[in-house]
């Protein structure tokens, strides 16, 4: 039996209390400490994960001055998107010394989008509430309170009229606040579109280990959403630092290291937005009178009707020659002196996601399910294969074969050869690959900056 250490005897009124019951007593008083300890711990790991919120001073002065020990802590980013609201709950945990780690993500999306409310605010609420009920049931209950809880629209908000935009987000920020999460005064906003593209960057970067590395490779990143598109990454080349125009270059300091990135959004070339100016219309606009959009990337014997940001347009195709052909130089004039192409894209490894991998695998380029690597001419061989076939017979999807034309020109315009291959994937070791990881690890680091201004 191993021997247990005399330390004295617990006296109370000079009464001697058993020896098991001191022993329960002592481990009580350890385990309350140590509970304790944690909570404060991890409420300062967590509530910096929210960066620039304002959580009252009661909040500050209960943190700690340092991250200490492993500890586990959990955050929730909200992605409200042009076509859908996903809801991503994070665990991660922290060794001494080290960056966080991600240990598991649960992720759930929702259809429409918000802006798809932006005429009737009320009814985003149940949505969004459906989405809060995924995290509680992943979350447990005694973090809820210092789990930070944030949303961040992207596209389709940012296409809204601005009155439109804030009652939404007004409404979501009454739902966030009856929440039993932490939320600041910023919990929602609307991203900016080169920090969606830079997040996602580090998202696809920390996931393949180039950020935990140094003097490894990084990898690029191209987006394709509803509303727009991004593409990231960084250059080794100075000419291309020189050469690029104002905007497309951007800072980023993550992990004890500056990066300069070439990052842009460009808003209307989503999918979707790209669809309607391939068809003709305008954002936001029905059309006068009640016309067809009519549109040669679409089969000549088609008819239907097509709704974009809660207005529904009539579309038809109109029979012409070669349909690739004319599709392909009716989205050359869309895309024509909007997307500045740069050399080094032709070597640099690049990760496409969204509608890049939605559409090759709809087409059978990749599998479905586990994704994969093509060159980008396969995206034009399917093009103009899908488009040749449309003009017997119909297709399920009376839109495959602009989108894989509009693909096709928009990758050649980024300056991507066709002979590139680029790796299409949902996720990375089991992880979604959005930009909301990458925001995640953005406010943990900006964090630790402040606390430590060593690493500033």
């Amino acid at each position: 039996m191993r021997k247990i250490p005399n330390h004295g005897t617990l006296r109370m009124t000079k009464v001697a209390y058993p020896l098991g019951l001191c022993l329960g007593l002592f481990i009580y008083v350890v385990y309350i400490k140590w509970h304790r300890a944690s909570a404060t711990q991890a409420f300062f790991t967590i509530a910096g994960a929210a960066s620039g919120a304002r959580w009252g001073q009661q909040a500050r002065n209960s943190l700690g001055s340092a991250i200490r020990g492993h500890e586990v802590f959990y955050g929730i980013m909200f992605d409200a998107g042009s076509t859908g609201t996903r809801v991503h709950v994070f665990q991660f945990a922290q060794p001494p010394g080290e960056t966080p780690t991600l240990t598991h993500e649960t992720f759930k999306a929702l259809k429409p989008g918000l802006s798809a409310y932006a005429d009737d605010v009320e009814k985003s609420a149940q949505g969004i509430q459906e989405l809060l009920d995924v995290a509680k049931q992943e979350i447990p209950f005694d973090f809820w309170k210092v789990t930070p809880l944030v949303l961040k629209a992207t596209a389709g908000l940012r296409l809204l009229p601005g009155e439109k935009a804030h009652k939404l987000l007004q409404k979501v920020k009454e739902v966030f606040k009856a929440s039993p999460f932490l939320v600041g005064d910023d919990c929602v906003s609307i991203m900016n579109g080169t920090d969606e593209g830079v997040s996602a960057w580090i998202t696809v970067n920390f996931l393949t280990g180039s950020l935990k590395t140094p003097g490894r490779s990084s990898v690029g990143m191209l987006d394709l959403g509803g509303g727009s598109t991004q593409i990231t990454f960084l250059p080794r080349v100075e000419g291309t630092l020189q050469a690029s125009p104002p905007g497309h270059l951007t800072a980023l300091q993550m992990f004890n290291r500056t990066y300069k990135l070439y990052s842009y959004s460009y808003l209307g070339l989503g999918l979707m937005s790209a669809r309607l100016a391939i068809l003709g219309g305008v954002e936001g606009k029905p059309v006068k009178d009640g016309k067809d959009l009519v549109s040669p990337c679409l089969s000549p014997s088609f008819k239907g009707e097509w709704e974009h940001a809660e207005i529904t347009y009539r579309i038809s195709g109109q029979k012409a020659g070669s349909l690739y052909e004319l599709c392909a130089s009716r989205v050359s004039e869309v895309l024509r002196n909007k997307v500045h192409r740069t050399e080094e894209v032709k070597h640099v490894d690049f990760y496409a996601f969204s509608y890049y991998y939605d559409l090759a695998a709809s087409v059978g380029l990749i599998d479905a399910e586990k994704g994969g690597s093509l060159v980008v001419g396969d995206f034009e061989i399917a093009a103009k294969y899908v488009c040749r076939t449309l003009e017997t017979q119909p297709h399920s999807s009376p839109f495959v074969c602009m989108d894989l034309t509009y693909i096709t020109l928009l990758l050649q315009e980024f300056g991507f050869p066709r002979d590139k291959v680029l790796k299409l994937t949902r996720k990375i070791d089991n992880v979604e690959t959005s930009w909301a990881l990458g925001a995640i690890f953005h406010y943990i680091d900006s964090l630790n900056r402040e606390k430590s201004p060593a690493l500033k």
